[in-house]
């Protein structure tokens, strides 16, 4: 019986590059992706799948957006790029973390949409550098977890910390990945050493990890105020380059109200839902105007006539209007009424600086479709009360400080609307391209912008979805919990987005839910 021979070196050598060759086709090279590639081609590097690029113009100039998505964690990631990333030595570089309450919901109770903002202004002022945007919402703990963090944190009056929160809850501090950074730098071709911007030493060590250079790192800081003073003094005492929580004399503001925490239990009438958190924003007043009860305005003007900060070439108040409900609207300028707060730090006056809309955080977990739901409500309605509603679609890119973001006024006009009646409802819609999703979103933005498509239906034609496919049906459910009556005033954009959305007035209608009135808000795209 003879023995098998031994393949040859030659033959070793040519399976070996056969098999190096069936791999080479797997595997995309470095750099493979840019404006310039086949617009057919999603290159896949480790877990991390391309999906579309197209422009971002922001008040601090045009970047280019790189979208990706996490194939085990179906979540987007941005690369949002500015000038020669390719051929630099050093680039300043961000990896931030999703923060919807401040970057969507106006939310002062943390520093993040300061951080993002002031990293853009950095790497556009330097010509050059890339800001990783990942959604990894609470420390990549989700909103569910994070909102829960809120609510206890309050309950507690900032006497227990976000991380001792965390901690309760049995989580980590911090529960971020970031793989994803070092599979994008490989698929964009960058070879440079990053300046990190970033007051968080362990993104730096997660980083070294990952294989990527660091050179240095340039802290990000602003001053804290009344509404995350605990929050930014609890990350500084966790180890992040922080001064000025320690430095500050500024006074922790509370809730208008004492905060419950509750275990997690299904809605009632709507067990697809699990009531999860509840907790108060403080947002940012819209256009300086900011909403004062009577006996708030009674003491503004006490012991003098209020009419002291109306007149003079200075005037701290540009215009007072009465409200509803024994209520009035302050239109104050910020920059007259900042230089007088330094001169004159007990002047009542100074507080409306740092007065803010106060609106309840609701958050659901669906369990049909796995989402979130954010419910904010404002006020407390009465019997004959019709509250203001809006679904309020959300808008990644609308997270960025865009040169032109309908989204984001649409959203800060219905904010407007809400406060000045005094009660209403905004239901948060984690749905870009009216549903579809944010990869359609970009990819839609991709094709127009390429020529490809002459229209966003079009668009959506080639990709095989709908004109609108948003959840309606789960969104009026989360409502009607809401509502006291079943009667209310419902926001659209104009007429014709109401025609264009039959779904929208036949849901309200099939839970026999009253449209009062329709509130327009007259956008000249008639397009939500």
């Amino acid at each position: 019986m003879t023995s098998p021979k031994e393949p040859s070196s030659d033959a070793a050598r040519n399976e070996t590059s056969s098999h190096q060759a069936l791999m080479d086709l797997m595997q995309p090279a470095p750099g493979c992706v840019s404006d310039l590639m086949p617009v057919n081609e999603r290159p896949l590097y480790g877990i991390t799948l391309y999906i579309a690029n197209c422009a971002v113009d922001t008040v601090f100039g045009k970047f280019k957006a790189f979208i990706f998505q996490d194939m085990i964690h179906k979540g987007y990631l941005i690369a949002l790029t500015f000038g020669d990333i390719v051929s630099a030595d050093e680039l300043p570089m961000r990896i931030h973390s999703s923060c919807v309450t401040s970057e969507t919901l106006r939310g002062c109770d943390c520093d993040c949409v300061q951080q993002l903002e002031g990293a853009l202004e950095v790497i556009a002022k330097k010509g050059r550098g890339i800001l990783f945007y990942l959604m990894q919402e609470g420390r990549g703990v989700g909103f569910v977890a994070k909102a829960r963090d809120r609510m206890l944190v309050q309950a507690s009056l900032d006497q227990v910390s976000t991380f001792q929160a965390y901690a309760c809850m049995g989580l980590k501090k911090d529960h971020r990945s970031y793989e994803n950074v070092s599979h994008i730098c490989h698929l964009l071709g960058i070879k440079a050493g990053f300046t990190v911007l970033t007051n968080n030493p362990d993104k730096v060590s997660a980083m070294e990890n990952q294989g990527l250079k660091v050179l240095g790192t340039e802290t990000l800081e602003f001053q804290p105020s009344p509404f995350n003073l605990a929050y930014l003094s609890s990350k500084a005492a966790a180890g992040h380059i922080l001064s000025h929580p320690r430095d500050s004399s500024v006074r922790s503001a509370l809730p208008p109200e004492p905060v419950v925490p509750f275990k997690p239990h299904v809605l009632p009438g709507a067990e697809r839902f699990i009531t999860s958190a509840s907790y108060f924003l403080p947002m940012r007043p819209v256009d300086n105007e900011i909403i004062l009860a009577g006996d708030q305005f009674d003491r503004l003007g006490h012991p003098h006539s209020i009419q002291q900060y109306t007149d003079g070439t200075d005037p701290l108040i540009l215009g007072i209007e009465p409200l509803r409900n024994q209520r009035y609207a302050i239109r104050v300028d910020s920059r007259n009424l900042k230089a007088f707060r330094s001169g004159h730090p007990d002047d009542l006056i100074g507080d409306l600086l740092t007065t803010p809309y106060w609106f309840r955080v609701h958050v659901y977990y669906d369990i049909v479709n796995s989402q979130e739901f954010v419910v904010l409500t404002y006020g407390r309605p009465e019997a004959n009360d019709v509250p203001v509603v809006r679904l309020q679609s959300e808008s990644l890119f609308n997270r960025f400080p865009l040169r032109v973001a309908d989204n984001r006024e649409r959203f800060m006009l219905s904010v407007r609307h809400i406060v000045r009646y005094g009660t209403g409802v905004i239901i948060l819609l984690y749905y870009d391209g009216r549903g579809a999703g944010f990869g359609a979103y970009a990819s839609d933005r991709m094709m127009t912008e390429k020529g490809l498509s002459l229209s966003s239906n079009e668009s959506y034609q080639k990709l095989g979805v709908s004109y609108d496919s948003r959840d309606y049906e789960a969104s009026v459910l989360l409502l009607k919990h809401h509502v006291p009556n079943e009667k209310i005033q419902m926001i659209v954009n104009s007429p014709s987005s109401l025609v264009k959305k039959t779904e929208y007035a036949s849901t309200l209608s099939a839970h026999q839910i009253e449209v009062e009135n329709w509130v327009y808000l007259e956008d000249k795209t008639g397009d939500e």
